[in-house]
Parts: C-alpha cells; structure tokens; sequence
C-alpha cells in the first residue's frame, strides 16, 4: 500500500494484480486493476493453483505485449537477443536465417560482426550495411525491425 501510494503521489501508473475484488480503499492510488477472479482454490489455503495460475498468465500476457510495444519481436521471433553464451549465439543465428534466409555460416559471420547482437546483424545483411551504419538506422527506427524490413 505505502508503494502505490508514493507512485501514485509521483504521478507514476500503477497497476494492481489481484485475484480477488480490488479493496476500496487502494481505488485512489491505482490507475489500472487487473483482477482475473477465480473463485476459491481447490485446496483451502493454498494460493498456488488457480490465483497462482492466472497471475502467472496475466503477467506473462504484459510481458509479451510490453516486447512487441518495444520492437523487441520481429513476426513471432524474439529478434533483439544479444548472443553472450552458447545457446543464445546458436538460437541468433537461427533467428538471422529464419529472417533473412541465409546459411548457418552466413549468420554466424554477421552475428560476430554485429558483436553478438541478433538485430543489428538482421539489418546488416537485409540492408547491406557495416555495423556503424545499421546501428544509425535502427536507431533512427527506434529499434523497429519491421519498419526497416516491411
């Protein structure tokens, strides 16, 4: 209650998840409810099931929205991945090939160039461009590969 009133008093959104009615007394420091009700759990007592369950889907549900809303995806492809560790360099270089259609070798030489980053090395071989130069434009996107690309 103290942190949505501090939010709220400066002039930050708040969000309230809770899987019962929202109490009344939070109704001035909230600005969105989100109250997926789902009735009582099965197993009296346990906050796991049903309230864990649906909380777990709303936030998934923000999460994947707030990706989208920040050019994070491309199609259904999770396109800003910066490839630090072996599976996120070999899940780059699927997500360069899957976008661009080019070979494993060809993905993997741009991906290097671009310094690990999925993004940058989609619109270096989409556009032709050095790293310097895709950045600039994607920058000048604000990060949207569907503006570069469509």
């Amino acid at each position: 209650i103290g942190a949505l009133r501090e939010a709220h008093a400066i002039g930050a959104t708040t969000i309230l998840l809770c899987c019962v009615p929202p109490p009344e007394q939070l109704k001035g420091w909230v600005t969105h409810f989100i109250a997926p009700i789902v009735g009582p759990e099965i197993i009296a007592g346990s906050t796991r099931l049903k309230a864990g369950t649906a909380t777990k889907l709303v936030l998934n549900m923000l999460t994947t929205v707030s990706m989208i809303k920040l050019g994070k995806i491309y199609n259904n492809l999770m396109v800003d991945v910066h490839a630090s560790n072996t599976k996120l360099v070999a899940r780059s270089i699927r997500i360069v090939q899957a976008i661009i259609g080019v070979d494993a070798a060809v993905a993997e030489e741009a991906l290097a160039r671009a310094g690990g980053r999925a993004k940058l090395a989609i619109v270096m071989l989409a556009k032709g461009l050095n790293p310097t130069d895709a950045n600039i434009l994607l920058e000048e996107h604000e990060g949207f590969l569907r503006h570069i690309l469509d």
